[in-house]
């Protein structure tokens, strides 16, 4: 277990009322071991957390599928709402805590290499908040790697067109451009985006990438 790490107090009703929610969409949307934008978002994902020796923090980690991909040689720390899901996450050895990624982090101030958030930041009511405290939590020096769908991709612009919802997951609460990610990473150095996953992607990425992952650098 990693030193500084705080203890959860009792489950608030909330928490509670979240987990149930995820658990529920996660097993109908989702299943287990379930990867968005796989083969390409592993592969960055793995580069960018490096390792070994790294201690990683694994923000919305899920049931631990994608954090398989860095976990070797890494001690890591799996962060989720999805109470059921950290429990599948738990018997591939990662240290997991059960919490509400709106609220602050219960973890120390520069305690991590790399801090990850993969397809999380779209289901959060206050990202930003979450940027402060990811910031807080790195060492100087260390790296945020994060992916958020692509939302205004043709697919999605066609749908408002035709006056429906561009987007359909009830769980998402934010829409990110890749500009609207280049501005949530302003106080990161050596900032990188990468338009992945879509078989169009070659003929004009932002109209037709599925997915963007991206990377920072917290200033030493």
């Amino acid at each position: 277990m990693l030193a500084g790490a705080q203890t959860l107090g009792s489950p608030e009703v909330g928490l509670e009322q979240l987990s149930e929610r995820y658990a529920e969409h996660n097993r109908v949307e989702r299943g287990a071991g379930f990867i968005f934008a796989g083969p390409e978002r592993v592969e960055l994902f793995r580069r960018y957390v490096g390792g070994p020796g790294r201690t990683v923090l694994d923000l919305g980690c899920r049931d631990g599928a994608l954090t398989q991909a860095y976990a070797g040689g890494n001690e890591i720390v799996g962060v989720d709402a999805d109470r059921e899901a950290l429990a599948a996450a738990q018997k591939l050895g990662i240290e997991t805590r059960w919490a509400d990624l709106d609220d602050a982090l219960p973890f120390e101030d520069g305690m991590f290499d790399v801090v990850v958030a993969g397809e999380l930041l779209e289901h959060l009511r206050d990202p930003r908040r979450v940027i402060s405290e990811v910031l807080r939590v790195l060492r100087p020096g260390g790296t945020f790697v994060a992916s958020v769908p692509n939302a205004y991709r043709l697919k999605n612009r066609l749908r408002f067109v035709l006056g429906r919802k561009p987007e359909e997951d009830p769980t998402h609460l934010q829409m990110f451009s890749p500009n609207d990610v280049r501005a949530l990473l302003g106080s990161f150095d050596d900032v990188q985006l990468h338009l992945i996953a879509g078989r169009l992607v070659s003929l004009h990425a932002r109209l037709f990438a599925n997915d963007i992952v991206f990377s920072g650098r917290k200033s030493r």
